[in-house]
């Protein structure tokens, strides 16, 4: 049996510096992008399929789209977890979500999690998850069944406004008690799960459409707070009331766990004229209250997520002048990862080569920390799906790390695993332990094989891998840990005689 010899890092680094080792011998590193999915519940969207399947139905469907998201070589899944003042997971605040089992407050039979099985079956496969609330929302038309008892609209009527006559129910975001009661919500969760990350979308106060154009009904609270001394003009006041919750959420996760990051994906548009050549109409700022700006440059946010959802061509709104406008406003320099609308069946910019296209923008645009989050799963689930085979052949063909977030943590905390090898016929088997406290999220295994260095990403619950070396070039492997900052420890060098 031929001994396998460990080389560790500082004798590698002094052959090269002795020239006794070639420059192709410098290990590349893993590539670094954000490949992200927005799996949405509401209406029944992404999954489940539709309100009231079975278990195990509901988990067939959860497995398909994971086995998709690995298979595409993505790495993140954000799954809506709240879309109206409920739950796909256990909570003592809110019900369970009609979407769910088909009735609001029924809880799945035979009882399981569904956030705590989506959680441990995305780890198994190295994919990151972030939960995603809505955090005002309290009643959607979509829902059919009878309001639970323990629903916002009927335990606390006083905090939520009916809107026209649409079956749209909102929470008053400018009260105290319902930005107390949605921050318990979140916290309940990032206390109670392993997720990766905490997700908002574009829903603040609502779109105009919603209350049939009326302006949203909270005239006795701005009443009262005018009463109580306050200056601020309704607008002002409430995007203040969005903007300390914004703050808050931030603040709380990092107190509880550092670790887990925050985003959110606002319209793609900050404001008409920004930059100048945009022509939208709509205002977010005006019409949602949402200082997504403000956000970025406070750096209340690990990642931003602007949903450009038009063309790279299209004048008024071009896709690559709206990101560099984004990208102008990243002064804490956070991740920005931009929204794509990767439905194929609706707009030319769901096309796969335009999808493609974006995804190549945004490594041009920003080379240290690309990334996309597409919107949404069911675009790549067709069999059939062009745009899942024009990803998987194109920008996706190899798998990749997610860009690290390094104002979470300012060094590694892992240390690279001590490792045990023995050969066997015609493969080298590798298993390794921990030296640390903490566990990896991720593995990192690179492979030398003649003069080109290849990498495999591993979930962190994997402590071995075979490797055939029977008939290849293989010289040197080298495994590295990656923790839930996405920060990778030094190399752990073998080489192979």
């Amino acid at each position: 049996m031929t001994e396998i010899k460990k080389i560790n890092l500082f004798l590698l680094v002094f052959l090269f510096a002795a020239g006794l080792i070639n420059a192709s011998d410098k290990i590349p590193s893993a590539m670094r992008e954000m490949r992200g999915v927005w799996v949405a519940t509401v209406d029944n969207i992404d999954w489940p399929s539709k309100p009231g399947l079975s278990v195990d139905e509901q988990k067939k469907e959860a497995i398909a789209i994971l086995d998709k998201v690995k298979a595409l070589n993505m790495n993140a899944v954000v799954l809506q977890v709240r879309p109206q003042a409920d739950a796909l997971y256990k909570s003592d605040l809110e019900p369970w979500s009609y979407y769910l089992t088909g009735e609001q407050g029924k809880a799945p039979e035979p009882f399981y999690d569904p956030l705590e099985f989506w959680i441990e079956e995305s780890h198994a496969r190295g994919i990151e998850l972030h939960a995603w609330f809505n955090p005002y929302r309290a009643g959607h038309p979509a829902m059919k069944g009878a309001i639970s008892e323990k629903s916002v609209i009927k335990a606390k009527a006083k905090l939520v406004r009916r809107l026209a006559d649409t079956s749209y129910y909102w929470m008053d975001p400018a009260m105290k008690e319902v930005q107390d009661h949605s921050y318990a919500v979140i916290m309940d969760v990032v206390k109670r799960y392993d997720v990766d990350g905490i997700h908002f979308d574009d829903y603040f106060y609502p779109y105009a459409e919603y209350n049939k154009g009326k302006d949203f009904p909270d005239e006795e609270t701005y009443k009262a707070y005018k009463a109580a001394g306050g200056k601020k003009e309704r607008g002002d006041w409430r995007r203040d009331a969005v903007n300390k919750f914004v703050q808050r959420i931030y603040k709380g996760i990092k107190k509880q766990k550092p670790w887990v990051k925050f985003g959110i994906s606002p319209f793609g548009i900050y404001r008409p004229g920004y930059p100048a050549s945009v022509g939208s109409t709509f205002d977010q700022y005006s019409e949602l209250y949402a200082d997504a700006k403000l956000w970025l440059n406070k750096g209340w946010v690990d990642y931003l997520t602007p949903q450009i959802y038009w063309t790279i061509a299209k004048v008024k709104t071009s896709f690559p002048v709206l990101l560099g406008w984004w990208n102008s406003e990243n002064t804490k320099k956070r991740n920005i990862w931009p929204g794509l609308y990767a439905s194929i069946d609706k707009t030319p910019a769901g096309a796969p080569s335009e999808t493609v296209n974006q995804i190549m923008v945004t490594r041009g645009m920003d080379p240290k920390s690309p990334g996309t989050v597409s919107f949404s799963m069911k675009a790549f689930m067709r069999d059939s799906s062009a745009l899942a085979k024009a990803v998987k052949t194109g920008p996706f063909t190899t798998q990749a790390l997610i860009p690290a977030s390094p104002w979470l943590e300012r060094k590694a905390t892992l240390k690279a695993p001590v490792i045990k090898s023995e050969k066997k016929d015609s493969s080298l088997i590798l298993s390794w332990s921990e030296t640390g406290k903490n566990s990896p999220f991720l593995y990192v295994i690179y492979t030398k094989d003649g003069d080109k260095w290849t990498y495999e990403i591993l979930p962190g619950k994997v402590n071995t891998i075979t490797k055939k070396i029977a008939g290849t070039k293989i010289t040197q492997i080298a495994i590295t840990t990656v923790d839930k900052c996405g920060v990778e420890s030094k190399k752990k060098f073998f080489a192979i005689d």
